[in-house]
């Protein structure tokens, strides 16, 4: 596993180290690594949903009303509804 220094002010160090003595973490490189992690996670999510909103804005306009969509939406719904 790699090294890595990373230089923090004093009450962000002080916050990192309060998070391993609560027993979530076994220490300040666990609680780095699931930081990163979830941010790894975010920046995935964030590129899927700016991929859907793409898509969105190239598929043109729709035809449809909004009464036609939220009856589509209801249909669905109701169609997927477990019994």
């Amino acid at each position: 596993m790699a090294t890595m220094n990373v230089s923090l002010p004093e009450e962000m160090k002080s916050w990192a180290e309060a998070q391993t003595e609560h027993g979530r973490y076994g220490n300040v490189s666990d609680y780095v690594r699931d930081l990163i992690r979830r941010d790894r996670e975010r920046a995935a999510s964030i590129a899927e949903f700016q991929s859907l909103i793409n898509e969105g804005l190239e598929s043109g306009i729709s035809p449809l009303t909004m009464d036609d969509v939220w009856q589509q939406a209801m249909a669905l719904a109701e169609s997927t509804k477990p019994a």
